[in-house]
This record gives structure tokens, sequence and C-alpha cells, in this order.
């Protein structure tokens, strides 16, 4: 077996070879966006995915039913992206309807469907896709998935680049949630291991929990990340898969319904297995650095679920 250290790229290179089959229906849902293409395109090249369908509103407005019937797993990256100045906070109003009205259909025409949500803000719209799923009682915890695999990809990438490291071989656990603060890399359980002095520490960590807003500035108008976040979806897509395919010692961290601190959802690694979440794999023995960075993302983290909570308690 690879060591979790190398397993989340050979996984993805494995996914899109030609050596292995599986019978798994996968639906895109905003599919012609600037995330939705890219990552529709990976998941086609790979033999684990059997049916792909392909949704989104631009082009395919009556067929969503059609597209989700007989779903395994759903990727939801729909929505609109960022621009310069906003926060993931600030997609909100529009975001959340159409997050709402996606996990409506889902609840209808496949229930059982591993839901995976990629359209900010992430830490509210997991928790709407709950209360919609809960409103139709087939809610299932183990089932619904907040897409942080980015976070993980960049901190490695990070890391590696400061340590002359291949970032391959290099996995950061990512926990807490998926905005600014609320990103929490633990660089303490880094494989392989690796130190830094507490200026360089803390600089590090400020780059990866804003790495996003580095990358709408760059853009200037012109979107947010797209082709990365389509990488790390269809990462985090291949390997619900592959455990849903029945392989061992499958881990990712994902922002999900969590007992692991104060908060109701919270992302730590998980295990992945044939019916989703097998085990949360907790937060591990954090630092004194990271132990204040959690603490300090609490409020905000309850404060996006509670937004999320109260929209859908709203819904007519």
């Amino acid at each position: 077996m690879f060591s979790r250290a190398v397993r989340p790229t050979v996984s993805l290179a494995r996914s899109l070879s030609t050596s292995s089959q599986n019978n798994a229906k996968v639906a895109v849902l905003g599919a012609s966006g600037g995330i939705g293409q890219p990552l529709s395109l990976l998941l086609k090249n790979s033999p684990l995915v059997s049916h792909l369908s392909l949704f989104d509103i631009a082009h395919t407005p009556d067929q969503l039913d059609a597209a989700l019937q007989g779903c395994d797993v759903v990727v939801i990256p729909a929505g609109v992206p960022r621009k310069p100045g906003m926060t993931r906070d600030d997609l909100f109003n529009t975001n959340a309807t159409i997050v709402a009205t996606l996990a409506d259909a889902c609840a209808r025409n496949c229930p059982e469907a591993m839901i995976c949500i990629i359209a900010n803000p992430v830490n509210s719209t997991i928790p709407i896709t709950s209360e919609v799923m809960k409103k139709h009682g087939v809610y299932n915890p183990n089932r619904v998935f907040g897409v942080t695999t980015l976070d993980i990809v960049r901190a490695n990438a990070f890391v590696a680049e400061l340590k002359g490291l291949d970032p391959a071989r290099v996995n950061v656990p990512v926990i807490g949630g998926h905005a600014g603060k609320t990103i929490i890399p633990l660089i303490s359980q880094c494989t392989p291991k690796v130190e830094f002095p507490a200026d360089q520490l803390s600089a590090l960590t400020g780059r990866i929990q804003e790495a996003g807003t580095e990358v709408v500035k760059a853009k200037a108008g012109a979107g947010s990340a797209t082709l990365s976040m389509a990488y790390a979806g269809a990462r985090f897509t291949f390997s619900v898969l592959d455990a849903m395919n029945g392989k061992e010692g499958v881990v990712e961290c994902s922002y999900v319904r969590s007992e692991e601190t104060e908060c109701k959802y919270f992302s730590t690694p998980l295990l992945l297995g044939k019916n989703g979440i097998e085990k949360n794999l907790g937060l591990g023995k954090l630092s004194a650095f990271e132990e204040k960075l959690v603490a300090d993302a609490i409020g905000e983290l309850k404060a996006s679920i509670k937004k999320g909570e109260d929209f859908v308690a709203k819904m007519k």
C-alpha cells in the first residue's frame, strides 16, 4: 500500500489510467463553469466513472432531475466566483439559493448519493445542503462533503517549495473550514516531518489561508481558482469512488458534520469507505500555535454555520 504521504497524487494518476474499472454514475452540477469544465474533463477520463452526467443552468435548465437519477456521486461546483475585494461570504446570497435548489433536486432524485460541495462559501453551503436533505428526511451525515482539498494541495505545494521537496510526496492535513482564518494547516503533522522558525511558520500559514484571495487578485476580476480547484475536486471524487469500490486506507480531509469540536461542522482527516465516512480521524496532536488557530476559527465557523441553517429555515 502506498503511504499516506504519496497516495493523493498517485491516486489521481491511477484514476486517469486504464487499469481499473467501476460502474459509477457521477453528476457535475455547474458543468459549464470555470471549474466545471476542466473538472468534467478529468472525471470523463477516469475508468472509475462509467457514466458522467453534466448539468448547468446556462444550457440544460430543464434536465436537472434527469441528470441526477441513479447517481452515485454528485459534485457541485455551481455558483458565482469571487471577484477582487469580495470575501467568500459575499457570495452567500446568490450561491446559497443555487446550492439549496440543487440539494433539493439531489434529495428527490438520488437521496443516497455522495454529495460533494465545491460551491462557496463552503462553511455555509454544507449546512444548507444538510438542512435541505433533512427537510426531505434523507439526510445522511456520512455522505455530505465540503470539498476543501484545494487547501491541502496548496499547503503541500508551499511546504514543498520552501523545503525543496517533491509536492507529490508531501502531505499536510488541513482542518477547520474553507475560508480565511478557518483554514488551519497542521504543519506539525506534515509527512515528511518539517520544521520552520516561528516567523516563517506564521507567514506560511497566512499564505495558505489567503491563497484563494491571492488567485482572485492575480486574475483581476476574471474569476477565482479554476484549474487547481478542478484538480482538487477530481482528486477528492476519485478518493470517494476508490473507497466506494472497496479500496482500503483512503484518507482525505473534508468539511463535514462533526463532533470533534464545539462546531457542528468541521474539517478533519476522514477514513473513507463504501458508505462515505467510515471514521473521523479527528484533529490529532496539535502544537500550541495550531491550538490557537483552532480557537481563533471557532467563532467565525459557528456564525457561518448558523447563517446557512437560518437560510434554509426561512425558505418557503
